[in-house]
């Protein structure tokens, strides 16, 4: 089967795009694993499928790049509805169905992406870490120096904690600077470090507020690259109105034989 793809980026998460608005493509786990496959396929941290959805622009259908289909990606999501608008589906703004629920984003002038997150409605705050949803399940902990942080070791251990299974949790380390935040992230389904989460950072803003109310809007640096989390807080335990801020960038198109 030939399959025709686009691949994205979003500071540096990246992902293969398939226009499935036919509903022709049909994809096993192992065909997913193989396309994300950075040395024997077209290599990315997912892959997503755009098709119909009845009241909708479209539906983002999500899979993490061990071929399952996974929780919200912030990322993601902000790269196919910039995919959405290079294939004339929307013009600058798009109302879409993810897997957590209905999404709005706009697209500004720069091509920028401005991307509305799931409200949080808990908080788990713990003296070291907090524990939130923002579409996928996140722990975030705070250290002095994110460069000097073992993302990966630590990351996979807290991942695989006996209270996070059997789904596991997607893990975020956080340096607080003047103004800003740095962030890091061990995303589950990926099994490793990807050079930036949508959620994750979305998760780190919130938690780093702790127990301040009130309007927030927080540059974020990644390894990738940078983005910015908007949001109110009218309790310390929720939040509302965020949105997620970042750009979202065609790669290449091209094509590539499926067995």
């Amino acid at each position: 089967m030939n399959f025709h793809f686009y691949k994205y980026q979003g500071t540096g998460n990246d992902f293969v795009i398939a226009d499935n608005r036919d509903r022709k493509i049909k994809l096993s786990q192992a065909q997913v694993a193989f396309l994300c496959d950075r040395r024997f396929g077209i290599g990315a941290d997912g892959l997503m499928l755009l098709e119909p959805a009845d009241g909708y622009d479209f539906k983002m259908v999500y899979y993490n790049s061990d071929g399952n289909e996974s929780t919200m990606c912030g990322n993601g999501g902000r790269c196919i509805t910039a995919f959405a608008k290079k294939l004339g589906v929307i013009g600058d703004e798009a109302t879409f169905l993810a897997i957590d629920g209905p999404h709005h984003a706009t697209i500004d002038k720069q091509g920028t992406v401005h991307l509305a997150m799931q409200d949080v409605h808990h908080i788990a705050a713990k003296s070291d870490h907090s524990i939130l949803n923002t579409g996928s399940p996140h722990y975030v902990t705070w250290v002095d120096d994110v460069e000097q942080t073992d993302v990966f070791t630590t990351g996979r251990s807290i991942r695989n904690g006996d209270s996070f299974q059997p789904k596991g949790i997607n893990v975020n380390f956080v340096q607080v600077l003047d103004g800003s935040i740095k962030v890091r992230t061990y995303e589950r389904g990926v099994e490793d470090e990807t050079l930036s989460c949508g959620t994750g950072v979305t998760a780190s803003a919130i938690a780093t507020t702790k127990n301040n109310t009130g309007k927030f809007d927080i540059a974020i640096q990644t390894p990738g690259g940078k983005l910015r989390v908007a949001f109110n807080k009218s309790a310390p335990d929720s939040a509302t109105d965020v949105i997620l801020t970042g750009p979202a960038t065609l790669v290449y198109e091209g094509n590539i034989e499926l067995e």
